[in-house]
């Protein structure tokens, strides 16, 4: 599997043929996103920065949208959403929380999470996270001390932050270097991709992956 980061909670996911994008930033954002074709696209709020499934649409590959809670089953991939609160762009919203289970691994994709208090039907479901991806920008999502205390809960092998930008222009001004302190580390340089198999995952807990945008 090969993780990649575009930018606000942009990320594609790739293995075998087969391609996922979360949260693809639509034209109409102010966010600048990248164009590629995908086979899943899973859409966690209804807002531009997160709403480009447009963008992962190439030619005859046109992905199959996932775009609130529910289960779904899409070419052999299981995507179980759970519904969360979300005050992203000033005004409270629905904000969906993905566990997606592929190559024997589960990734748990937060989305624009704005409080670190679960429902009961995602606590439970929310078991034995392989790969988490933590927004920590604030101003309407988690806040990089909420997101810390959200990963410690939930236990996750590997952590990806996401929803930042150290010129300010999304979240709160540093808010990795906030998150990573809170984490009692630091990354000298960030990954231009994460390659990742399941036996890779044996021994890690709460090992935190920055990506390159």
């Amino acid at each position: 599997m090969v993780i990649s980061y575009h930018g606000g909670e942009f990320f594609k996911v790739s293995f075998g043929e087969m391609t996922l994008a979360f949260n693809p930033i639509s034209k109409d954002s102010k966010l600048k996103g990248v164009r590629f074709g995908a086979d899943i696209a899973l859409i966690t709020l209804n807002h531009p920065d997160f709403t480009g499934a447009e963008a992962v649409a190439y030619g005859e590959r046109q992905p199959f949208i996932i775009s609130g809670p529910g289960e779904y089953e899409v070419k052999g991939i299981r995507v179980r959403g759970f519904s969360s609160v979300s005050s992203y762009g000033g005004e409270g919203r629905t904000n969906t929380i993905y566990l997606v289970t592929l190559e024997g691994m589960n990734l748990c994709f937060l989305g624009a999470l704005g409080s670190k208090k679960l429902s009961a039907e995602a606590r439970e479901a929310l078991d034995e996270i392989d790969v988490l991806f933590v927004p920590i920008g604030g101003e309407g999502v988690l806040d990089a001390s909420e997101a810390h205390e959200l990963a410690v809960e939930l236990e996750p092998a590997i952590i990806i932050p996401m929803h930042y930008r150290d010129d300010g222009s999304l979240g709160v001004k540093n808010s990795l270097g906030a998150f990573l302190r809170e984490e009692g580390g630091k990354v000298e340089k960030p990954l231009e991709k994460l390659t990742i198999k399941k036996k890779d995952l044996e021994g890690k807990e709460g090992e935190v992956v920055v990506l390159a945008a």
